[in-house]
């Protein structure tokens, strides 16, 4: 026995070298049980204990990442049954606002505040969604079985007043982040990204309802956006996103689920705007970099995200606030998105260069109103640190080359 356990550990320990001899080239790290490529997050599936009482992590690599081509010289609505006239841009902001202290920035790119979790991010021709939710006043959203809220506010804009829109992007597959108006009036074969959960529900609806350009990411899973028929013909470099899915938990609990179809899982995400030599995943470079939170509470898995991310700035987070409870207002059992004082904490984890709060008012639901969240970041001496957005406001930054 004594000697299968050493063959064994000579075997991993070769896999080991040979795998570090990859090092100068892809800058593999180890991180508290996450391995970390350049340009690609893994979960280890590890430890593995030997019989000498070793933790060995096994690595797994992937080559390439999936890349969803946008050709932003299309013009086709987002929706399956477009009116006559499909509007060519997103309405006026109301106000526009920029970096509260940076200078000599040259702004090339934008965020349109829709409300709830609903954003529109414009650069170099595309417009990339997020978390589609376009009800009204009055409007009752579904929740869960027996669950439901109310909303208070409108959008920005009517789901049929939407100019092109190229992806979107799911945090998760509720019915605040995509209501019913939408499951019913998006287009068909309109790229999402989303979680493997939301992609069970969306991609497998029968009747010729099914969404049927799906795409799957779990936390640590990354895929390329990649930008058509833009780019710089002198350095052959063209734009292109990255996108990571981040961890995220509406409940910390161990079996969460059990309450999947109550509060399914859910996903933060990290969004890399920037360059590459066209086809080379291994060139490229960010420019700005978006962690959007999604719909979680402060859990221990958020912690690795400025370990896997040190030493590369994040310019902007988007942060789901609200403390949004269940069942309801009249019954607040369990919060599942942060509160105040969780926001908070969550910007001192991650310390992005700013923060703007979203997913803060728009439902009956939402028991933590964005007052609290501006005290509490005053009282931190953090104010400069974050722009706050009403519906139908815009954020303009500059994605650097």
């Amino acid at each position: 026995m004594l000697h299968f356990a050493l063959a064994i550990l000579f075997l991993v320990a070769l896999a080991l070298f040979f795998y570090s001899g990859l090092e100068h080239q892809h800058s593999i790290a180890v991180e508290g049980g996450i391995e970390v490529e350049r340009h690609q997050l893994f979960f280890v599936k590890g430890p593995i204990k030997l019989p000498v009482g070793t933790y060995v992590y096994l690595h797994f690599i992937m080559s390439s990442l999936p890349h969803l081509v946008i050709d932003p010289t299309t013009n086709e609505s987002p929706l399956r049954n477009p009116g006559n006239t499909l509007p060519t841009s997103l309405p006026v902001a109301n106000e526009t606002r920029t970096h509260p202290t940076a200078t000599n920035t040259k702004e090339n790119a934008s965020i349109f505040f829709v409300g709830t979790a609903t954003t529109i991010l414009e650069w170099e021709g595309i417009r990339l969604m997020t978390d589609p939710n376009f009800l009204h006043a009055g409007d009752h959203v579904h929740l869960g079985p027996g669950v439901s809220g109310i909303r208070k506010t409108n959008p920005a804009l009517n789901l049929e007043d939407l100019p092109r829109t190229d992806v979107v992007l799911l945090s998760h597959y509720h019915g605040d982040h995509f209501d019913q108006d939408v499951e019913a009036q998006l287009r068909r074969n309109l790229p999402i990204i989303t979680t493997p959960h939301a992609k069970s529900h969306l991609a497998h609806k029968q009747d010729g309802e099914a969404f049927t350009d799906v795409y799957e990411l779990d936390a640590w899973k990354s895929m390329m956006i990649d930008i058509k028929g833009v780019g710089d013909q002198d350095t052959k470099m063209v734009p292109a996103m990255k996108v990571t899915g981040m961890p995220g938990k509406h409940v910390d609990l161990k079996v969460v689920e059990v309450v999947n179809e109550l509060i399914p899982p859910t996903n933060g995400w990290m969004v890399e705007l920037g360059h590459q030599a066209s086809g080379d995943d291994d060139t490229f470079k960010c420019g700005y970099r978006i962690y959007i939170s999604g719909d979680t509470l402060m859990v221990d898995e958020l912690k690795a995200i400025p370990e896997v991310y040190k030493g590369q700035q994040i310019d902007l987070m988007l942060i789901h606030l609200g403390g949004t409870t269940i069942p309801g207002p009249n019954m607040p059992l369990l919060m599942v998105t942060m509160d105040a004082a969780q926001g908070l904490q969550l910007v001192q984890l991650i310390q992005p260069d700013l923060t703007i709060p979203i997913h803060y008012d728009d439902y009956d639901v939402f028991l933590s109103p964005l007052s609290d969240f501006k005290k509490v970041v005053e009282e931190a001496g953090l104010s400069e640190k974050v722009v706050y957005l009403d519906r139908k406001d815009a954020y303009k930054f500059e994605v650097k080359n």
